[in-house]
């Protein structure tokens, strides 16, 4: 549980299962930047946290389900309402979010999902890297919003969590990716995966990159990002601050840019992509806690320079 800035590990009740979903038990859980910002008042959130998870179905109607290591998608849509039957339940306005709005998360031994939010893990995807499955598809979304030429040089700025699984997601589509971060060993985990990894300096080049994406999860990314773009360029945010942003919007004027709010992603090719190998996230994972042990885990991962840590159901 999270409340006042504190995590508390607490006894409660097995969740009573609504009608179309599914009872799940947890396998293991990732800790991420936004459960990090959720502690710090993010969304006033006060509730269980936790959306990165594998799990096994334990009850549903459907028994073909039961017994299923599954992944889930987050946003809980109402699947009704006109923004739902365009195929877009990610911005329902009567949606829950896992973990995050109206709707228990993952960090605990039980909890629910409807069916339709599932996704079946392959035998051959391990735990360890089938819990990547959700920050991946936030960084496949970038492929859904943007498109991004083969050999097209852009730029990345930060090194944690999200931006090691963007740098992989676009080098993997072809793109010349130049991260910008300021931990010597992230910068190499980049490196080995393709990019072009480097110390973020005093001064960024100015409009040097068609399109950069914040991946900082700082308050300044936004406008480092904006500095970075040519004219006529495009600057993904995919950052979650809980911390106020302030932006002068004189360059993205002049320079005509485009700004993209960039979010939730698609499970599918991501869950393609993990089970096929061609994304690699070993070497993610900086350390695995037990449940009972959340407030060491939260603890862990708020260090300076440490990457994915995870939960264990």
């Amino acid at each position: 549980m999270l409340g006042s800035g504190r995590v508390r590990v607490v006894d409660a009740r097995r969740p009573r299962v609504p009608r179309g979903h599914a009872l799940l038990r947890l396998r293991v859980a990732g800790i991420c930047s936004t459960d990090l910002e959720l502690q710090r008042g993010y969304y006033g959130f006060s509730g269980v946290p936790g959306h990165e998870f594998v799990a096994d179905v334990v009850a549903c109607a459907d028994p073909s389900w039961i017994g299923r290591r599954v992944v889930g998608e987050i946003n809980v849509a109402c699947r009704r309402c006109a923004w739902c039957r365009r195929g877009l339940g990610r911005h329902c306005p009567r949606r829950s979010v896992l973990g995050i709005v109206r709707q228990p998360g993952a960090f605990q031994q039980c909890f629910t999902l409807p069916l339709c939010n599932l996704h079946r893990v392959p035998d051959a995807l391990t735990d360890e890297r089938a819990v990547f499955v959700e920050p991946l598809a936030a960084a496949c979304e970038i492929l859904e919003q943007v498109r991004v030429e083969r050999a097209a040089r852009m730029a990345l700025l930060g090194d944690g969590r999200l931006a090691q699984l963007v740098a992989r997601v676009l080098v993997h589509a072809g793109a010349e990716v130049v991260m910008y971060g300021r931990h010597a060993a992230k910068l190499a985990l980049a490196r080995r995966a393709g990019a072009t990894a480097r110390q973020l300096p005093k001064r960024l080049p100015a409009k040097a990159f068609a399109l950069v994406v914040d991946a900082t999860g700082s308050a300044r990314g936004l406008a480092q990002a904006v500095a970075l773009c040519a004219p006529r360029g495009t600057v993904v945010l995919k950052s979650t601050v809980h911390d106020r942003v302030e932006l002068d919007t004189a360059p993205v004027v002049v320079d005509e840019l485009t700004l993209i709010g960039s979010r939730c992603g698609p499970f599918a090719p991501a869950l393609r992509l993990l089970a096929s190998g061609a994304i690699d996230v070993d070497g993610l994972v900086t350390e695995s806690f037990a449940l009972r042990d959340a407030p060491r885990a939260f603890a862990r991962a708020a260090e300076r320079g440490v990457l994915k840590v995870l939960l264990r159901g």
